[in-house]
């Protein structure tokens, strides 16, 4: 149910109305550009029907029909990114698009000298830096050879290279600007499906951690009540006191992990782990004399408070212990140290950790605290020692760098 809830939580946030800004970015480009090069379309047909005198009857039509063309090529191929992807598409319709600029010269005069500058600004589009600056720059003196036939002023020669160098570049700039908007709006779905999926990893990974342990507790502590019977009854009735009290936390923990952030307490931990192994009649030797308790972080005492949750879990689980120490030793400066871990047990079956898959990987126990501690940049170590024993390994600084109120689990 809960993890329900974070899926539909996870969805009505990428589907609120800052994601709907978001998604009308690309569409609101697309448009800005449309509008602008069809402005721009129309300010030719009127420069094109005003400047030339051949601008009668039929070359207006075909002046005009020529002008919507290059129009709907500029939008549908090389507007798009995705047309111009294959190298010989994009040569074809540069060459095509050249074609239908420059021929029309003789006929059409000097009210098509504004058409050269699409060429300049697709061959920017389509080709690599250096032939792509290379033709802009031949198109550009190739337009003032051309005005200069018509008319040789040194005030019109400069008013058509700025224009068509202008335009040029404002046509190319919009375009790549409407894709790069297109861009960042598919990353940014991208990054937010990914932290969506981040989030429900970790809510398994908690579920995982938490319930692991306090379920095998009730399952040991249940078996021995019920071996226990009748023969001794304060004993029994303090295992199901213990049954019911993990029940309890176990209701808040998962309460806990809903809520997007755990605090567990290493000292509560190492208690509960000697009483458990108590009760496994399991002998614990544990030692933690030269830890400073109060001086670990949160951060750094939740981690290691669920290295050793999961530990105890694994032992449980996955090994006929009889024997199980548990060190805990700290370095350094006592603000500024290494906190080490150590848990160590025999009995070890063959696959001691967790039931290992089809692919022989270690369980989702120790790659989950492996993710953890290596969060707060420690090391965990997991495997079996040349004594025969079992042997987890966890180490991390007293106060790891970090935002202090930065949750250890995400």
């Amino acid at each position: 149910m809960m993890k329900a809830r974070s899926e539909q939580g996870d969805d009505q946030r990428l589907q609120g109305a800052p994601h709907r800004e978001i998604r009308l970015a690309p569409r609101l480009a697309k448009v800005i550009v449309t509008v602008v090069f069809c402005g721009f379309a129309l300010v030719d047909i009127i420069r094109f029907v005003g400047s030339t005198p051949r601008a009668q009857g039929v070359w207006i039509i075909v002046g005009g029909v020529l002008i919507v063309v290059l129009l709907l090529m500029q939008l549908l191929h090389f507007g798009r990114a995705s047309s111009r992807r294959d190298p010989r598409r994009r040569l074809t319709m540069l060459f095509l698009q050249a074609a239908l600029v420059y021929l029309p010269f003789h006929w059409l005069g000097p009210g098509w000298l504004a058409m050269p500058s699409f060429v300049a600004s697709n061959a920017l589009l389509v080709l690599t830096p250096g032939p792509a600056w290379t033709i802009f720059s031949v198109v550009i003196v190739g337009d003032v050879a051309l005005q200069a036939i018509y008319d040789a002023s040194a005030l019109s020669l400069a008013y058509v290279a700025t224009s068509t160098v202008i335009t040029a570049l404002v046509v190319y700039g919009l375009t790549r600007m409407s894709e790069l908007v297109t861009e960042v709006y598919h990353s940014r779905i991208a990054l937010a499906q990914m932290a969506v999926e981040q989030e429900r990893v970790r809510f398994a990974r908690d579920l995982h951690d938490l319930l692991g342990y306090s379920l095998s507790t009730i399952a040991l502590k249940t078996e021995l009540a019920h071996r226990l019977g009748k023969e001794n009854w304060e004993r029994t009735n303090e295992e199901l006191l213990d049954v019911l009290r993990i029940s309890r936390q176990a209701l808040a923990d998962v309460r806990e992990v809903s809520s997007g952030y755990r605090r567990m307490s290493l000292e509560d931990e190492l208690r509960a782990a000697e009483s458990i192994l108590a009760a496994a009649e399991i002998e614990p030797t544990v030692t933690a004399d030269s830890l400073d308790f109060s001086a670990l972080s949160e951060r750094a005492g939740t981690v290691l408070a669920t290295v050793l949750r999961e530990g105890i879990t694994n032992l449980l689980r996955h090994s006929d212990a009889r024997h199980c120490t548990i060190s805990l030793g700290h370095e350094g400066a006592s603000d500024d140290g290494v906190v080490r871990l150590s848990l160590r047990n025999d009995g070890v079956r063959a696959e001691p950790l967790e039931e290992a898959g089809a692919s022989g990987r270690a369980g989702t126990g120790i790659l989950n605290l492996t993710t953890r501690v290596e969060a707060l940049g420690g090391r965990l170590v997991a495997g079996v020692g040349r004594d025969g024993w079992f042997h987890l390994d966890a180490e991390v600084r007293t106060r790891p760098p970090g935002p202090a109120g930065a949750a250890p689990d995400r």
